[in-house]
C-alpha cells in the first residue's frame, strides 16, 4: 500500500496527491458559511452537518481516493460520486438555518424559479436520468478522457442532486408545499429510475469501461469485471441507504403529525365509552 502511495505521489506530485486546491476551496467555503450564517441562530447539529459534508467532500474529491478513482478503480469512482451526490447535498441543505434560507429566497423571482426547479417529478427525472446517462459506457468512456467535459458533467450532476434533495427535504415548506405522501412517492420513483443502470453494472458479463480495463495496482486481485460489479454495489447500496433514511424520517414525521389532535375540532373521542367530550 505504501509502495502504491509512493508511486501515486511520484506520478501526480504532492500538491495533487493531497488535493491542496480542493482543501483551500473548502476552507474558504467554511469561512463563507460562518460569515453568512453569523446573523442567524445556527444549532450545533447544523454545524455538524455542514462540516461533515465538508470533510466527506475533501476525502472523496481531494484526498488520494480522488486519484485512485480517476484511472485506477471504477468502483472508487462510483463510490466517490455516490458520496458527493447522495450524502453531501442533504447534509449541506440541512446545515442552513431556515431564517437564512428565507432571507435568501425572499424575492418573488427567486421563489418562483426555485418552485419550478423543485417540481417533484421533473426534478427526479432530471437527476436520475442524467446519472444513468453518465454511467452509460459510450458517454462515460468519452467523458473520463476529457477533464473539462468530466468536470462539467459532474458539476451538473451535483446541481441536479441539490435540487432533488431540496425536493425531498423541503427546508422551506411555505415555498415547496409537498405533502409527506408526495415525497414518499417521489423517493420511490427516484429509486426505480436508477434501477436499470444498477442492474447493468451488477449483472453485466464483461467490463465496459475502457480506462479501467488495463488493470490497476491498488487491488491487483480485483479484476476489471469485479471492479465494475463492485461499483454497481456501491451505487445501489448508497442510493438505497440514503433514500431509506429519508423515507424513515418522512414517515416518522407523518405518523407523528397524524397522532396530533386537530385543534379545529373541539372534542376528543372518549376511549372507554366512545362518547366525545369537549376539550378544556
Amino acid at each position: 500500500m505504501f509502495a502504491v502511495s509512493g508511486n501515486l505521489i511520484s506520478h501526480y506530485g504532492s500538491f495533487k496527491f493531497w488535493g491542496v486546491g480542493v482543501f483551500v476551496m473548502l476552507v474558504l467555503l467554511s469561512l463563507l458559511y460562518m460569515k453568512l450564517t453569523s446573523k442567524y441562530k445556527v444549532t450545533s447539529k447544523q454545524k455538524l452537518f455542514f462540516f461533515t459534508a465538508v470533510v466527506l467532500f475533501y476525502l472523496f474529491k481531494g484526498s488520494p481516493i480522488a486519484l485512485v478513482s480517476g484511472d485506477q478503480l471504477f468502483s472508487a469512482h462510483v463510490l466517490q460520486l455516490m458520496v458527493v451526490l447522495f450524502i453531501v447535498p442533504p447534509l449541506s441543505i440541512m446545515s442552513l438555518p431556515v431564517d437564512f434560507l428565507r432571507s435568501y429566497f425572499w424575492s418573488y423571482q427567486k421563489r418562483r424559479v426555485m418552485k419550478w426547479l423543485t417540481h417533484p417529478f421533473p426534478s427526479a427525472l432530471l437527476f436520475n436520468i442524467s446519472l444513468s446517462v453518465y454511467f452509460a459506457p459510450p458517454v462515460f468512456n468519452v467523458a473520463i478522457s476529457h477533464s473539462l467535459l468530466l468536470l462539467s458533467f459532474q458539476t451538473l450532476l451535483l446541481l441536479f442532486a441539490f435540487i432533488m434533495w431540496w425536493t425531498i427535504i423541503t427546508p422551506l415548506p411555505e415555498m415547496t408545499k409537498l405533502s409527506e405522501q408526495v415525497r414518499v412517492l417521489y423517493i420511490f420513483l427516484a429509486s426505480l429510475l436508477l434501477l436499470p443502470i444498477g442492474i447493468f453494472l451488477l449483472a453485466t458479463g464483461h467490463p465496459h469501461y475502457t480506462l479501467y480495463q488495463a488493470g490497476q495496482q491498488v487491488l491487483p486481485s480485483l479484476s476489471a469485471l469485479g471492479d465494475q460489479q463492485l461499483g454497481g454495489g456501491f451505487l445501489k447500496g448508497i442510493q438505497l441507504t440514503t433514500y431509506g433514511i429519508a423515507l424513515f424520517i418522512i414517515m416518522s414525521r407523518w405518523a407523528k403529525k397524524e397522532e396530533e389532535p386537530d385543534d379545529d375540532y373541539p372534542y376528543y373521542a372518549r376511549e372507554s365509552l366512545g362518547v366525545p367530550y369537549k376539550k378544556k
